[in-house]
């Protein structure tokens, strides 16, 4: 019974396929996958290194005033572009004035004194000289010369004195002017207005800041360099013309932002710290970038991209790269078409599509760079001509 079981069996199998043949089905064949392979070799590539940063204007000025009073008017707007000597806030000038017009009186008064010592000044000296030719004459007894002499020399130490009057008068006319001045506070560079953190009417005083304008015709993104990379950039000495001159050999630095928007204007590293930080193993470091349409700000953060040349290395595609757990795996071909998987050590190169082979191949041999994830230990792999070929049987 179990033989005819199984033979009934059979001949269902075979009517139903029949069956399919006849509605005209295909009946799905087995095929061979194919591969595509790569023969390793050398090249140049270059590696894009990133860095977080944070830009900064390179003429930031903290604005702060140089006399205390009442804040009187605010002449500008967060945000607000300004130029070199514009005028952004206007302190209460009056008592400034009123001190200086007391200083221009007591300069008057001084001169006036001045003038006054010089004329007597002038009475004891001709008197002094009509007395000593009187005395070369014996009429005058020498009392009366040494008399009119201590006269002179009294006139002209009080002539030094309101001498010494009228400077002091003059600087403090001219320190006046200068707190007046100061009641109007002007731009010192051409940049941004910043944050506005006191409004009118407020009292102010030397310690109170006001704004920051942020010079942004350059703009400074601040970063640490690693050692590692400094080493590699810097092979030539360490040294202050060292670094001045591996900095000129430094290439262009891009400015990404944080929203992936790349700064269409490249910059150049521009100051190296001359010390290492010993817990992070890196240098504070600047690049520049011009900033002629005003796009960057002062405290925007984003990454600074320092493209990294790389000669003479293994480079092969990502997809070639199978990874293990904590290994990479590369399937190479060997002379009988069948793979072989090797271990290697790779870098990644940031283009997200290669990587540098450091360790595990050797320059010529062929791996497998499609479809290595399906492969296994052995296999044959077939090359794209002859899986054509074989498709055609």
């Amino acid at each position: 019974m179990l033989v005819k079981s199984q033979v009934f069996k059979f001949s269902v199998l075979l009517l139903f396929a029949s069956m399919l043949a006849t509605c005209g089905v295909d009946i799905p064949k087995e095929t061979p996958s194919s591969f595509e392979t790569m023969i390793v070799k050398k090249a140049d590539i270059e590696v894009p290194i990133k860095f977080s940063a944070k830009m900064k204007g390179q003429a930031d000025v903290t604005i702060m005033p140089q006399v205390s009073g009442q804040l009187m008017k605010i002449y500008v707007t967060e945000g607000q572009q300004v130029r070199k000597g514009q005028t952004l806030f206007v302190i209460d000038s009056r008592n400034a004035q009123h001190e200086l017009e007391s200083a221009k009186a007591n300069l008057q008064a001084a001169n006036a004194n001045l003038l006054a010592a010089q004329s007597q000044a002038n009475s004891a000296k001709l008197e002094y000289e009509s007395n000593k030719n009187l005395y070369d004459k014996q009429i005058v007894s020498n009392y009366m010369l040494e008399s009119s002499l201590n006269s002179y020399k009294q006139a002209q130490a009080t002539v030094s004195q309101a001498q010494a009057s009228v400077s002091q008068a003059k600087a403090a006319v001219n320190r006046a002017k200068v707190n007046l001045g100061f009641c109007t506070i002007t731009s010192p560079v051409d940049g941004v207005i910043g944050e506005i953190t006191v409004y009118a009417g407020d009292q102010v005083t030397p310690m109170t800041q006001l704004t920051v304008v942020s010079g942004n015709k350059l703009m400074e993104a601040e970063f640490s360099l690693s050692e590692s990379v400094l080493e590699a950039g810097m092979s030539s000495g360490y040294t202050q013309t060292d670094r001045a001159r591996n900095m000129a050999n430094l290439p262009n630095v891009t400015f990404v932002m944080k929203n992936g928007t790349e700064y269409p204007i490249k910059g150049r590293i521009s100051t190296l710290t001359g010390v290492v930080n010993a817990t992070t193993g890196s240098l504070a470091c600047k690049a520049t970038f011009p900033n002629p349409n005003g796009i960057l700000y002062s405290g925007i953060q984003g990454t600074v991209v320092l493209p990294y040349s790389h000669h003479d290395v293994m480079v092969i595609p990502q997809t070639a790269v199978v990874r293990l757990q904590d290994k990479s795996l590369v399937y190479k071909v060997k002379s009988d078409s069948t793979a072989t998987a090797v271990t290697v050590i790779t870098s990644d190169v940031g283009n997200g599509k290669d990587v540098i082979v450091t360790e595990g191949l050797n320059v010529g041999d062929r791996i497998v760079t499609v479809g290595a994830n399906n492969l296994q230990e052995g296999q044959r792999v077939l090359y794209p001509t002859e899986a054509k070929k074989e498709k055609k049987k």
